[in-house]
């Protein structure tokens, strides 16, 4: 063959590939549109035929028309309509970096690199799309892509009128199913496509519940009568109630939650605490039910919810809301919203951690994984069960997690064995190995998805292949898990009790809060409920509080049935409490929370309504996030309303009653700041009945007293000494004002310079009060000790304590040696409000302190978002030009923040100063000008109204003329 004919061939060939390649790539792109057309006419063929029947008789003239058929094939081609509508994810947990794991992979993205894949090649791809992302907003402004955006909003409402169209027409064929669809999405808009019509899903929640008794119809109706919404019905809370009792007999968990939370709390009924018991446990039950059919070790927990206001450091803000002060600073939802004012987002966070495990950074890699198996960037305490936190939420990547784990666990296993059983072999792991790292930890995950089934196919023997290569390391999570599978004998061959004990008892010993949980249940069912007792409490200690609670509410439950009269009310209180967490964490099939969450997030006003009404729906059902968040969305007292139907030009008595409906249901479960705002309410006359103001600041002040009592609120204690100082509410005693005003700095440091100012008036007035006459005002030039407040006499009691206990021992020739009992009594010296069981709740109150310290203390590393800015300041420290004098002229610096705190405040209270006296020196300027002025004005009256000109001639001088500008 000549090489001309050679080279023809070859020309050919790749010719020939290329079409082949061409085609291959059509034909993977195709289908996506394709199934979807074939889909819809396959699922309503009488519509695709209708379309082109005229609307004559000849529709109607069919010998035979089977009714229920056509109403079927309606209803399930409106649903097949609706689910392309509704799967699209929610916007607010939208990433850049996530790609979809369902979708199959064309022949050109096969030969395409990764966007997540490792290495500079994939880092640059993310910043490419990352890029992409924020110049789309600019693209958004041309004509070719605003067109393309009304055509497809006039796309997406033509299939919403076909579905509310296809689900009318099937009710009107008979159709049940469709009937409660249609009342339901008419409560609840898909999106802003649907039209809100609530008298429409009134009545036709009424109509199927008439026809079926179906107990979710029930529910809603009952919710109508209870709240009045968009005033359909008035409210009627025995027809509320009753409603509810059928649904709630009928298996609705919801309306179980609603009965349990009004007998507990006396809503439209009386209190009583056994039958709020029942309630609670049915829903609890049906909870735990959920939880245990899932995989081994029980369905994935739901996210937590979050406040709105803890993302805005509390109610009343940073550092003046006890939810961002103390302990509470460390709370996810708090650091999320420091973190966001920084300007800080999850898309920079990944990728800052994707950046850094590229580079080889193995802390970085399995911090990654921990983010993608959990979905989240914030993980609960308690270990891998406990759940993530929902502020945090990213997508959840199976597939990813494990690329970041086995990248980390093949440093000390390279390779995996034929047989799994058999990893011990020689060859299976790295020689010489001492610092395993992050490996042991990987295999936990590793291992607890192979269990489970996520991401991978579940396999019982890598699962017990990866525990046992972590267990080598005492990996606790591994210890637990091992014994989990020998326990249910997952693994033909391997059951024994005694092993399972072994190994979980080692966990527990390393404090995992599952594994006291697991013991916890062993002894439970033996009848050993005292140790099943301390288990289930040191597991909530830990943070693992599903199980853990639902058991020890069974504990309490049996406890209230055979106990005395005189000890059923603590059982029976601590049985509601507890089966109303299980409750309200088991949401898998109607997270009302998450979905108000994603609803408020999305930006539209119909979302808005949707996130208020569900969160009206779970603030019924007795979530105290869902009523703080509520009544956070429509307080008026800070003008907090968004745009929305609930939000009217002026302040609205109906909805400030609402609000504090909420507010006070909160604070009853304990919200602190909610309880403060119950007072502003009350003073300021928002949502309150009718009454004098002396009434309502009476009211105002108990419930500051309540929140003050607590002594973690300085923000009450301030209001307690305002009121005091002037008073309104409580009778007028400066002694008792200063008192309030030093507890409230003692309680927060944050609120030194208000109660300066405050305590700067005080002195002013009372010095004023003494000067008229007044008697028992605050003496300037003698401490008086009877009116000092109780941490000054504490203090003053400790200095003379010690200085007693110093002179006798040195009278004896010893050494002083402190004491923790005098510690321990001093703390309890307190002339406050006293009440049967203050003791034990300020030892629970101090005990949780000193844990929460410790456990932050040794977990800082849980914070991701920290622990990733603190590495980002290292590196950024290290590549910069300081020297070592330089960082000890900082330290030196740092030696005197106290100081510099001090010379702040001064430099503030000079610049305030010299402010006044400015504006004192330009009102006095402006007065004395305006006085010259005067003179000057009725100096020229006097003159008989003539005016120096100067050079411009008088009137009726002929030269006036020349001066004339001729236009």
């Amino acid at each position: 063959m000549s090489p001309r004919k050679n080279a023809s061939s070859r020309r050919a060939t790749w010719l020939a590939f290329g079409l082949v390649a061409l085609a291959a790539f059509s034909a993977s792109a195709q289908p996506q549109t394709d199934s979807i057309e074939n889909a819809q006419l396959e699922s309503e063929p009488g519509v695709q035929q209708n379309a082109q029947v005229p609307n004559d008789a000849t529709v109607y003239s069919e010998p035979e028309f089977d009714q229920g058929a056509e109403a079927t094939r309606a209803y399930k081609s409106a649903l097949f309509t609706l689910s392309n509508l509704t799967a699209h994810p929610p916007s607010h947990t939208h990433n850049v970096f996530s790609q979809p794991t369902t979708t199959t992979p064309s022949l050109l993205s096969a030969l395409l690199p990764n966007p997540q894949g490792q290495g500079p090649l994939g880092s640059a791809i993310r910043i490419v799309l990352k890029l992409r992302q924020q110049l789309f907003l600019f693209r958004l402004f041309g004509g070719p892509s605003g067109s393309a955006a009304r055509r497809r909003d006039e796309e997406m409402l033509g299939k919403a009128i076909k579905v509310v169209d296809l689900l009318q027409h099937s009710v009107e064929l008979g159709n049940l199913d469709a009937l409660f669809t249609l009342g339901y999405i008419s409560l609840f808009p898909p999106s802003s496509h649907f039209p809100s019509d609530p008298k429409l899903a009134y009545d036709s929640f009424l109509h199927h519940a008439t026809l079926t008794g179906n107990a979710s119809s029930q529910a809603l109706i009952a919710f109508f009568h209870a709240t009045g919404y968009a005033d359909v019905v008035p409210i009627d809370q025995a027809q509320a109630l009753l409603y509810y009792t059928f649904a709630a007999q009928g298996g609705h968990k919801g309306a179980q939650m609603v009965l349990g939370y009004r007998y507990w709390s006396g809503i439209s009924t009386v209190e009583d605490c056994r039958r709020a018991v029942e309630w609670y446990e049915a829903a609890a039950d049906e909870a735990m039910s959920m939880f245990l059919s899932g995989p081994p070790g029980g369905q994935t927990l739901p996210q937590t919810a979050t406040r709105l206001s803890d993302l805005d450091g509390g109610v009343f803000g940073p550092g003046a809301s006890v939810a961002s002060t103390g302990m509470n600073v460390i709370k996810p939802a708090v650091k999320a919203g420091l973190a966001q004012t920084a300007g800080e987002t999850w898309d920079d966070v990944l990728e800052y951690y994707i950046f850094n495990a590229d580079r080889g950074e193995t802390d970085f890699a399995y911090k990654l994984g921990k983010i993608y198996y959990q979905g989240s960037i914030y993980s609960s305490a308690g270990g891998i069960g406990s759940g993530s936190e929902g502020v945090g939420r990213v997508p959840q990547d199976f597939h990813q997690a494990q690329v970041y784990f086995l990248q980390i666990a093949r440093q000390v296993w390279p390779r995996d064995p034929p047989n799994p059983l058999q990893h011990n072999a020689s060859g299976y792991k790295a020689e010489n190995i001492k610092q395993a790292g992050y490996a042991p930890k990987s295999a936990a995950y590793l291992g607890r998805m192979y269990l489970r089934g996520e991401g991978v196919k579940q396999d019982y023997a890598m699962a017990m292949m990866w525990f046992e290569r972590g267990a080598e390391f005492e990996e606790k999570e591994c210890h637990n898990l091992l014994g989990v599978m020998w326990r249910d004998g997952l693994v033909p061959g391997r059951h024994d009790m005694k092993t399972a004990l072994e190994y979980i008892t080692r966990a527990a010993g390393q404090e995992l809060a599952e594994a006291h949980v697991n013991l916890g249940k062993y002894n439970y069912y033996r009848g050993e409920f005292k140790p099943a007792i301390t288990h289930f409490e040191v597991a909530v200690r830990l943070g693992s509080t599903f199980e853990a609670h639902f058991y020890l509410a069974k504990i309490h439950t049996l406890n209230m049935r055979i106990a005395n009269e005189d000890f059923t009310a603590g059982f029976c209180a601590s049985a509601v409490s507890f089966f109303k967490l299980v409750a309200e964490r088991g949401v898998w099939d109607d997270d009302l929370l998450a979905d108000a969450e994603a609803a408020w997030y999305s930006g539209t006003e119909r979302g808005k309504e949707i996130a208020i009404l569900k969160w009206w729906v779970a603030a019924e059902r007795g979530s105290e996030m869902a009523q703080n968040n509520l009544a956070y969305v429509l307080d008026q007292d800070r003008s907090m309303l968004r745009l929305t139907r609930f939000a009217p030009i002026e302040a609205s008595n109906d909805t400030a009653l609402l609000a504090l409906t909420q507010w006070t249901r909160s604070a009853a479960q304990r919200n602190i700041d909610a309880l403060v705002k119950v007072g502003d309410y009350y003073y300021h006359g928002l949502g309150v009945p009718d009454e004098p103001e002396a009434r309502r600041w009476e009211k105002a002040a108990k419930y500051y007293q309540s929140a003050a009592d607590t002594q973690v609120s300085a923000l009450a204690m301030w209001n307690l000494g305002w009121m005091y100082e002037n008073g309104i509410g409580v009778p007028q005693d400066f002694h008792l004002a200063k008192r309030h005003y030093d507890m409230a700095f003692e309680t927060n440091s944050e609120a030194y310079l208000p109660v300066l100012l405050s305590l700067v008036k005080l002195y002013a007035r009372s010095f004023w009060y003494t000067l008229q006459g007044g008697k028992d005002g605050l003496n300037l030039w003698k401490y008086d000790a009877d009116k000092m407040s109780v941490a000054e006499r504490t203090r003053l009691k400790r200095e003379i304590d010690s200085g007693s206990k110093d002179t006798s021992q040195q009278d004896d020739g010893s050494q002083p040696a402190p004491h923790k009992e005098e510690k321990t009594v001093e703390e309890f010296e307190d002339d406050g409000k006293w009440y049967i069981g203050k003791a034990s709740e300020d030892f629970r109150r101090r005990r949780q302190g000193e844990a929460a310290r410790t456990a932050a203390a040794a977990e800082d590393d849980d914070d991701l978002v920290q622990w990733a800015r603190e590495r980002r300041n290292a590196e950024n420290e290290r590549n910069t030009d300081f020297g070592p004098e330089d960082y000890f002229e900082a330290a030196i610096r740092g030696g005197h923040q106290r100081e510099e705190e001090v010379d702040e405040l001064m430099e503030t209270m000079l610049l305030v100063a010299l402010c006044a006296l400015v504006a004192v020196l330009i009102y006095v300027r402006t007065r004395i000008v305006r006085r010259t002025r005067g003179q000057e004005q009725e100096q020229q009256q006097g003159q008989g109204g003539q005016r120096d000109l100067g050079v411009f001639p008088p009137p009726g001088d002929p030269a006036r003329q020349e001066w004339n500008v001729v236009h």
